[in-house]
C-alpha cells in the first residue's frame, strides 16, 4: 500500500510541474547544488561531513576561476537542505530544492532510507543526483537519474568474504544485524549469498536479527558464541557497533568481528575505544596512509576543518567534483529542465573519474564497478586501508 501511495504521489507531482521552461534567476552565471543532509537528528555527525566535503570542493573549484563550460564560466552556488534524519523531511526538502531552488543536480543523502525515498522524487522530476554513501540496490534500480559512488553491497559482500578466507582461513561465519531498517538487512543477506556461494550451504552457521533501537544483545550474541563460527560479521552503524562488540567480548568471544561501510562515519572510535582496534571493515576511504590527490585532501581538510576526512566527507568532495566534471562537458541552454537531462546523460558517460575515494565510472546503470577497501582501525586510533579488493564483473 505505500509503495502504491508514493507511486500516485510521484505520478501526481509530475503532472503538476510546470510545462513552461525554468531560466536561471541569476542571469546565469550561478550553477546551484542541492546538498541535502541529516544535520540533526540521529545521522548528525554524518550531516556535519557531509556539508564539509561539499564546501571544501565547491570552494576550491570557484578559487580555481570557477566551471567554463563552452567559453563561459560559471560559480558553484550550494543550496543546504537538512533532512532532519528523517524520510518524509528529506522528501519535502528534495521538492524544495528541485521546484524553488532550481538547483542543477543533487547531492545526498546518505542514508539508505532517505536515498531511495530522495532519489524516487529526483528521478521523477528528471534531476540528476548523486548519492555519496549509501549502497542499497533500490536506490538506483530502475531511475536513469540515480548515481551512486559508493562501493556496492554486493562487492562488500564479495570482499569480505575473499578477506576473511585469507586473513582467518575463515570457512564459517555468523552474522548479526537489524532485520528492520533498509541497509543493515540488505547488508547482512547479501554477505550471507556471497559467503555461502564460496564456502557452500549452511557456512553461515549463525544468522541473528534484531529491531531498531535494541540496545542488549545477549540473546542472539550468545547463539553466536555457541555456532563455532569464525568471524561475526555484523554491518551495523558506528553508534551500534561499539555495544556489539563490548557485549560478545564480555562473553568470551575473542575471534574477529567486521563489518561494513556503514563502520566508517561517526565517532566509533570515540565510543568504542581499544575495544575496536585491529577490527576491519569494507569501505571506500581512510585518512591514514594516503597518497597522491587523497594525501592532498586528506592534509587540506584536516587544516580546514581540525579533524581527519570520515569517508562521508571524502565521498561527498568527489560528489561535487563528478559533478563538475560533467557540467563541463554539458551544452547548457539556460533552459534547467532541458540542461539537467544534459548533465545526467554527460554523469552517464562518465568511464574514468579519479576522486579521492577511486575510480569511478558509469557502465549502463548508477552503480559503478568500484574496489572496496579493507580498512583498519589502527593502534592509534585512525583508519587505514590494507587492502584493496575489486569485483570480478
Amino acid at each position: 500500500m505505500k509503495q502504491r501511495t508514493i507511486a500516485a504521489l510521484l505520478a501526481f507531482l509530475v503532472a503538476v510541474w510546470p510545462a513552461a521552461p525554468l531560466m536561471a534567476a541569476d542571469g546565469g552565471t550561478i550553477i546551484r547544488l542541492g546538498i541535502s543532509s541529516s544535520t540533526t537528528g540521529a545521522g548528525a555527525n554524518i550531516g556535519a561531513s557531509t556539508r564539509n566535503g561539499a564546501e571544501m570542493a565547491a570552494q576550491e573549484i570557484n578559487a580555481a576561476n570557477g566551471l567554463s563550460i563552452a567559453g563561459k564560466t560559471y560559480t558553484l552556488e550550494l543550496v543546504n537542505v537538512d533532512n532532519k534524519s528523517n524520510r518524509s523531511i528529506g522528501t519535502t526538502n528534495a521538492l524544495a530544492l528541485i521546484t524553488q531552488h532550481q538547483v542543477m543536480a543533487i547531492v545526498g543523502p546518505q542514508n539508505s532510507d532517505r536515498a531511495i525515498a530522495v532519489g524516487g522524487i529526483a528521478n521523477a522530476y528528471k534531476t540528476p543526483i548523486v548519492i555519496p554513501w549509501a549502497s542499497t540496490h533500490e536506490i538506483t534500480r530502475g531511475r536513469q537519474f540515480v548515481f551512486r559512488l559508493s562501493v556496492i553491497i554486493d562487492d562488500q559482500a564479495t570482499a569480505t568474504t575473499k578477506f576473511a578466507a585469507r586473513k582467518w582461513k575463515a570457512t564459517k561465519a555468523a552474522v548479526l544485524y537489524d532485520g528492520i531498517s533498509p541497509y543493515p538487512n540488505l547488508m547482512a543477506k547479501t554477505f550471507k549469498q556471497a559467503f555461502e556461494k564460496a564456502n557452500g550451504p549452511g557456512s553461515v552457521v549463525a544468522f541473528e536479527a534484531f529491531a531498531t533501537h535494541d540496545t542488549d544483545f545477549s540473546k542472539q550474541l550468545q547463539v553466536i558464541a555457541n555456532s563455532g563460527a569464525d568471524f561475526l560479521y555484523t554491518p551495523q552503524f558506528y553508534n551500534e557497533v561499539p555495544l556489539i562488540v563490548d557485549q560478545i567480548r564480555k562473553m568470551g568471544w575473542k575471534k574477529p568481528v567486521t563489518g561494513s561501510n556503514s563502520w566508517s562515519a561517526g565517532n566509533m572510535m570515540g565510543i568504542c575505544g581499544d575495544a575496536c582496534k585491529g577490527l576491519y571493515f569494507t569501505g571506500n576511504f581512510a585518512a591514514n596512509g594516503t597518497v597522491g590527490k587523497a594525501k592532498a585532501f586528506t592534509e587540506n581538510y584536516q587544516k580546514k576543518y581540525n579533524m581527519p576526512p570520515d569517508e562521508v566527507a571524502a565521498l561527498t568532495y568527489d560528489a561535487v567534483y563528478l559533478l563538475a566534471e560533467a557540467l563541463k562537458n554539458t551544452k547548457l541552454t539556460g533552459n534547467i529542465m532541458e540542461d539537467r537531462i544534459k548533465l545526467r546523460d554527460q554523469i552517464a558517460a562518465i568511464k574514468q573519474f579519479e576522486g579521492v575515494t577511486g575510480i569511478v565510472g558509469y557502465f549502463g546503470t548508477g552503480d559503478p564497478p568500484k574496489c572496496a577497501a579493507l580498512i583498519k582501525f589502527d593502534d592509534s586510533g585512525g583508519l587505514t586501508a590494507e587492502e584493496k579488493i575489486c569485483p570480478e564483473h
